[in-house]
């Protein structure tokens, strides 16, 4: 007995001394009243019937949405159904695959390790993983059998150019340039998410040997850059990315339902991804991944960009951490100097042709011009959303957390992302 009571101990210390401690100490999200953060009850009630109505009107089999303002949660409602076809109701404390928003929480882990001087943002990518090599660029590509030719690029892939999504790698199946989604299939790129039995080092190692679309840095796309960086974690900490999130990340903040892959006990909360068909919601078929993949398969596939599953509350007591300036519950996360180099913008122009938006070091974020336009937010508003059809947005002037959580695939009527953030800074009574 004495070896376990051990054990536990020195566990819960290894554990606490991968963190440090702050001089700041703001309590985790707690629920309160609207009036409490001065928020209107009535235009919050405004958001309710928005979303019942979208749910009533079949535009969604059902949704999971919060709103926090001064760490206070004032508005967590679930809505409909988690799966039509089984007759199971949406419930808050539902798992949603958050896909995309992933890569704010790896953007979130390079920088802490970044902060323990493990390496520079300008370092090629290649001093960390050989197999990149020399980059690249696309010459010429084959239509018939998919084979091309490279020359070398201008510049060499670093690491902010991943994390910014300026690295000239793609996206493969998703991608918008179909010569890369031919390219990467030829070569056994595992995008996304999968329940085969390979590693990320395997896949990473494998789009190493890939052209790129541009020069890195010259222009923005989207791309696995974030899964390229889950790796890179892995190699620069010495720990498998999924514990390294666990233990520096989830663990400290309280994220207790933020898996890659789900533990049997919490399985049965995962949402169904939905699709509509003749007018009725539909378990998604097994199109290039099965949608099961956070509770079934090999559970190897640690995606930094695309694999993580998460709640509401969850990923919004990620973002408080965000607005706190790195800090929650008395540990320090990130410094509040890390917090300003992530939220500045890292692409100049590259990102919006507008001026409403650019890119930082994990998220989208608001500028004057977009602010000006309204219903985005305040200046300085960080947000991004997920392939499953999730959104969120964090206002640090206001102190406001909005998160929807959907899970549909297929065409959808769905207009509640817009809506949802527009009432909510509407919502606001001071």
């Amino acid at each position: 007995m004495k070896n376990i009571i051990f054990f536990v101990a020195f566990l819960f210390q290894g554990i606490v001394l991968c963190q440090t401690k702050s001089v700041q100490f703001s309590p985790p999200l707690t629920e309160g009243t609207p009036e409490s953060v001065a928020m209107s009850s009535e235009r919050l009630a405004r958001i309710d019937d928005m979303l019942r109505s979208n749910v009533d009107h079949g535009n969604l089999p059902g949704l999971v949405a919060l709103i926090a303002r001064n760490g206070k949660i004032v508005f967590y409602n679930a809505y409909g159904m988690a799966d039509n076809s089984l007759g199971k109701a949406m419930e808050t404390n539902t798992i949603f695959r958050i896909a995309s928003q992933s890569k704010a929480i790896t953007s979130t882990a390079v920088m802490i390790l970044w902060e323990e001087g493990k390496f520079k943002l300008d370092d090629p990518i290649s001093k960390y993983i050989p197999e990149f090599g020399e980059a690249q660029l696309l010459d010429t590509f084959n239509e018939q059998d998919s084979s091309y030719t490279t020359k070398p690029a201008e510049d060499q892939i670093t690491i902010r150019d991943l994390i910014t999504h300026t690295s000239g790698l793609g996206y493969g199946v998703i991608d918008s340039d179909e010569r890369f989604k031919k390219i990467y299939a030829k070569a056994g790129i595992t995008d996304l998410f999968t329940t085969e039995d390979i590693s990320i080092g395997e896949s990473v190692k494998k789009l190493a040997k890939l052209p790129l679309h541009h020069n890195p840095g010259s222009k923005f796309t989207y791309s696995e850059g974030l899964d390229v960086l889950g790796y890179f974690i892995e190699v620069v900490s010495g720990k498998p990315f999924d514990e390294f999130l666990k233990s520096r990340i989830f663990d400290p903040l309280g994220m207790k339902d933020t898996w890659f892959y789900l533990p049997k006990n919490k399985q049965d909360r995962l949402v169904t991804v939905q699709q509509k068909v003749d007018g009725k919601w539909q378990k998604y078929p097994i199109t290039f991944y099965d949608t099961d993949y956070p509770k079934t398969g090999a559970k190897r596939f640690f995606s930094g960009g695309a694999g993580l599953s998460s709640t509401a509350k969850d990923y919004a007591t990620f973002l408080q951490m965000y607005l706190n300036k790195g800090e929650l519950n008395g540990i320090r996360i990130l410094s509040r100097t890390t917090v300003q180099s992530i939220m500045g913008n890292q692409v100049g122009d590259l990102f919006s042709e507008g001026g409403d938006k650019f890119y930082g070091l994990a998220f989208g974020v608001v500028t004057p011009i977009g602010q000006d336009l309204g219903g985005e937010g305040s200046v300085g508003t960080f947000d991004w959303g997920g392939y499953f059809n999730t959104q969120y947005f964090a206002d640090p002037k206001e102190q406001i957390i909005g998160i929807l959580m959907k899970q549909t695939q297929g065409s959808v009527q769905d207009e509640t992302g817009w809506k949802f953030r527009q009432m909510v800074g509407a919502a606001v009574d001071d």
